[in-house]
């Protein structure tokens, strides 16, 4: 068979019928909208359909005659867009074949005695007696943002991080974001990237936003995680490079993994070290108090708990435990209550988002290593830039690892 007169056109009209048949598949789409409203006005989908054409362009892929680069996240792409059709159509998949199929890694459950020793730093950090759990809680809610103060602690931190990231990573003139806060969403903030370098970016108020972890929100969904990437990709891509596929952002593809490991590691790639004293002087301008210091010792304690959401995921989907019994392993290794744990379990059986919490452990983890992994005297803004411009698949930078 003949290859596609144009891949990457028929892959991005793939993407957009997933998007009929689940909403908010697609994540963000800058394309023509005419292709859009053409796609619309076509006869249902049906799973199968789907998945067969995906089975196609896989097939034609080599003989497309493309960059290497651009083969190997075409590939990666399909493959996930593969297994989302046999799943939609009801076709057996195992939940660890589903995160590989979707996001190019392997998952494994995490090590208790972690856990235990993130615990113990935490129980040396944080002041007070009783059970740390107790303890924990107490000091979140001393970090508590006034919910009433929400909205101008993320104006003031998105301000002060995009005046850095202009200058580090360079940026649209024209860009902008503008944020929101919402209610009743299974994650606790979203980028709406809508394309010519605008995003919207909604917050999530059902539970409560620490102080501490606003810089990290903020530079995740804006400066310089998703936002950021969206506008750089946009110009040099799309505008300069003509990659129509990256006007098309697909949920549960390995491009997601990418770009929420970028996303986490936004705070360390903007300000780095002592990123928790200069969140304190931001804040501090607005009369909220945070201790940066202790802030940023804490954070470092508790990260290995973050691995605790995918255990999660593993547990239910593949060990078959039940909710509460799964709720109850969040509650005592992430040191959490029993709102935040449920407000997880929203979040992991959800139909579209219930594998999507690898993105961010194993993406996080993926990329750390490969930042760390830069050679000697390269700053952390030269490493970083490659994630936001290039497209970059788990098994490329897991390659660039093992080759290094």
């Amino acid at each position: 068979m003949p290859a596609s007169p144009d891949l990457p056109l028929e892959y991005v009209r793939l993407g957009l019928r997933f998007d009929r048949l689940e909403p908010g598949f697609v994540d963000a789409y800058t394309g023509d909208q005419r292709m859009r409203a053409e796609v619309d006005s076509e006869p249902a989908p049906t799973p199968q359909g789907l998945r067969d054409r995906a089975r196609g362009l896989l097939r034609e892929l080599d003989a497309a005659d493309l960059p290497a680069d651009r083969t190997a996240f075409l590939r990666g792409q399909l493959t996930g867009l593969e297994c989302s059709a046999r799943k939609m159509s009801g076709e057996p998949v195992t939940f660890l074949d589903e995160v590989a199929s979707y996001f190019q890694v392997d998952l494994t459950l995490g090590d208790p005695a972690a856990y235990a020793a993130a615990h113990a730093e935490l129980d040396a950090l944080l002041p007070g007696r009783g059970p740390l759990a107790e303890r924990y809680a107490a000091h979140r809610r001393r970090e508590e943002c006034p919910p009433q103060r929400l909205a101008e602690a993320v104006d003031a931190l998105s301000s002060a991080l995009r005046d850095r990231v202009h200058v580090e990573y360079g940026l649209p003139e024209v860009e902008t974001v503008r944020y929101e806060v919402v209610t009743d969403q299974p994650w606790s903030g979203f980028n709406y990237y809508e394309g010519d370098y605008r995003s919207r970016v909604a917050i999530n108020a059902d539970l409560p936003h620490r102080l501490a972890q606003l810089p990290h929100l903020v530079a995740h969904e804006a400066y310089p995680g998703h936002h950021t990437e969206h506008c750089r990709k946009e110009q040099g891509l799309v505008e300069r490079a003509a990659r129509l596929e990256h006007t098309v952002f697909l949920v549960n593809t390995p491009e997601c993994l990418m770009a929420e490991g970028l996303a986490d590691l936004g705070v360390q790639a903007a300000i780095g070290e002592g990123w928790g004293p200069w969140a304190a002087e931001v804040l501090g301008d607005l009369g909220l108090h945070l201790d940066g210091s202790l802030a940023e010792r804490i954070a470092a304690a508790a990260a290995p708990l973050n691995r605790v959401r995918q255990d999660a995921a593993v547990l239910l989907h593949d060990r078959a435990a039940d909710a509460d019994e799964v709720a109850a392993y969040i509650q005592r290794w992430s040191l959490v209550g029993p709102d935040r744990a449920r407000q997880q379990l929203r979040f992991l059986t959800h139909p579209l988002w219930r594998a999507y919490i690898t993105t961010y452990v194993e993406g996080f983890d993926l990329l750390s290593r490969w930042l760390d992994a830069r050679p000697a005297g390269q700053p952390v803004a030269d490493r970083f830039v490659r994630l936001l411009d290039e497209p970059l698949t788990p098994a490329a930078v897991a390659g660039e690892l093992q080759a290094a």
